[in-house]
């Protein structure tokens, strides 16, 4: 299971979590689930990672997955409402940050403000913002990544090829609209788990 983790290069300034074992450990579920990662990770330690297509609680199982074999340190949010007991703190320790949907200006200042203080800092979302089939992305991760002065770091969700694809980085510009058209073609190439929902 050793070539899931060795297949994509992680550089030194990357944010990284855990050991040796449990990259091992993660590596071996994927492999038994017939999943590989494939692409490559620039050696940028801060960036906006956005994976899709998101139609299903499955993106982000696969997702949490490919993350913790390849050791990945990256924050993402997650409704306030499941942040309690023990399972809000296990998901706080894997990078959980609670979001109140009444407050989203807090959340962008939170984010805004990991980018600043720490040296390495990666920032994880979906860009449509929901599992349903949406019109129109969320400029959210557009807004953090411009506002941050950092770069996309684009991921595919592939369940017709059960792989997770890292790469490549992808500047924003001040044109919201032109960036979307161009992400979406780059995710066309995706199999969704629900196709008919992206």
């Amino acid at each position: 299971m050793s070539e899931l983790i060795d297949v994509i290069p992680i550089g030194s300034r990357i944010p990284r979590r855990g050991g040796r074992l449990s990259q091992r450990i993660f590596a071996a579920v994927l492999g038994l689930m017939g999943w590989r990662i494939t692409g490559s990770i620039p050696d940028e330690p801060k960036m906006v990672m956005i994976a899709g297509p998101h139609t299903s609680n499955w993106d982000f199982v696969m997702g949490v997955l490919c993350l913790f074999t390849l050791g990945l340190k990256v924050r993402w949010i997650g409704k306030h409402t499941i942040f309690v007991g023990p399972f809000g703190t296990w998901l706080r320790h894997f990078g959980g940050i609670p979001v109140n949907r009444s407050s989203p200006g807090a959340l962008f200042r939170d984010v805004l403000n990991g980018f600043k203080e720490n040296e390495a800092f990666i920032f994880g979302l979906s860009p449509e913002g929901t599992r349903s089939k949406v019109a129109e992305w969320k400029p959210g991760f557009h807004r953090i990544a411009r506002a941050a002065g950092v770069p996309l770091l684009l991921v595919g969700v592939d369940f017709g090829r059960k792989t997770m694809h890292f790469g490549p980085l992808y500047e924003v510009s001040d044109d919201f609209e032109a960036d979307v058209s161009a992400l979406k073609v780059h995710y066309n190439s995706f199999t969704a788990k629900h196709p008919e929902l992206f």
